[in-house]
C-alpha cells in the first residue's frame, strides 16, 4: 500500500509548519507528516520552511539571527486569516512530543541546511529523534547530500532520504553512496522504471509534492513506496477507492 505524507502537514488548507496542520494531516488519515527545520540564533530547532520568516509570519528576518523567544512570539497563520492568533512556529520538540503519542505515524524531517549551515544540525536533530524513541519511526531528508551522509554516520537506525528535482541517473544507486535508504525526488523527477529499480534494491520512493488526483492515482498503480502531499484528506480519499476497485 502506497502511504500519505502531509506535506507541512495539511498545507493545503491548513497554515503550513503548524501544529494545527499536523494534527489536521493526522486526522486526515495521513500516515505521516513532512516537516522543515530551521536553527535559530541559540541553537534551537525549529520548523520552519523558509531561512527567513518573512513569508509565512508577521515578522522579520532570518532565523538563524533570532532568538527562540522571539520565533515563539510571531504569528504563524500565513494566508489563513481565521488562524491568526492561534498558529504559531512550533519547536521540533514539540512535534516529536506530539508525534510520540501516536502509534506508527511517521515523521520526515527535512533538514534546511543547503543554503545556510548550520553547525551540529544533524547531531541536534538525532538526539531528539533519540529522547523520544523515534529512531524506527523518522526519515531524514536534505537537498544536501553532505549533511545526509553525515546523519548516516551518526545513526544507523534512523532511515535518510535525498530530496533532488531533477533526473538522477540510477538515483538508487546514488542513494546507497550517501548511506541512503530512500528517494524524495520531485514528482516530475519520478516514473515507473525508477519506482521499480529502486525497489528491487531496496531503496523507498517518496514523490513531492503531489496534489493531482490522477499522478496520486498512478503512484499507487506503480506500487510507490509513498508520497508526499498538500491535501492528505484528498489523497486518503482516493487511495480508498482504488482499494476497491482492485
Amino acid at each position: 500500500m502506497t502511504l500519505i505524507f502531509g506535506h507541512r502537514g495539511a498545507a493545503g488548507t491548513y497554515p503550513e509548519n503548524t501544529m494545527s496542520s499536523f494534527i489536521a494531516a493526522y486526522h486526515a488519515g495521513a500516515d505521516g507528516i513532512e516537516l522543515d527545520v530551521q536553527m535559530t540564533k541559540d541553537g534551537e530547532l525549529v520548523v520552519i520552511h523558509d531561512e527567513t520568516v518573512d513569508r509565512t509570519t508577521d515578522g522579520s528576518g532570518f532565523v538563524k539571527e533570532m532568538l527562540l523567544s522571539d520565533i515563539l512570539k510571531l504569528d504563524a497563520s500565513f494566508t489563513f486569516s481565521q488562524f491568526i492568533g492561534e498558529a504559531r512556529i512550533p519547536t521540533l520538540e514539540e512535534v516529536l512530543k506530539w508525534v510520540a503519542t501516536l502509534p506508527s505515524f511517521i515523521i520526515n524531517i527535512e533538514l534546511k541546511n543547503g543554503i545556510i549551515e548550520y553547525p551540529m544540525i544533524e547531531e541536534r536533530t538525532i538526539e531528539l529523534v533519540q529522547k523520544f524513541n523515534l529512531e524506527k519511526r523518522t526519515i531524514i531528508s536534505s537537498f544536501n547530500h553532505y549533511s545526509l551522509a553525515k546523519c548516516a554516520e551518526l545513526s544507523g537506525e534512523i532511515d535518510t532520504a535525498i530530496l533532488y528535482m531533477e533526473g538522477l541517473y540510477k538515483p538508487w544507486d546514488y542513494a546507497k553512496q550517501v548511506g541512503a535508504s530512500g528517494l524524495h525526488p520531485h514528482l516530475y523527477a519520478v516514473n515507473r522504471e525508477i519506482i521499480e529499480n529502486s525497489k528491487l534494491h531496496q531503496v523507498s520512493v517518496r514523490p513531492f509534492t503531489v496534489n493531482e488526483e490522477k499522478v496520486m492515482i498512478n503512484l499507487m498503480k506503480n506500487e510507490c513506496t509513498a508520497f508526499i502531499t498538500d491535501f492528505p484528506d484528498r489523497a486518503v480519499e482516493q487511495r480508498e477507492k482504488y482499494k476497491r476497485k482492485e
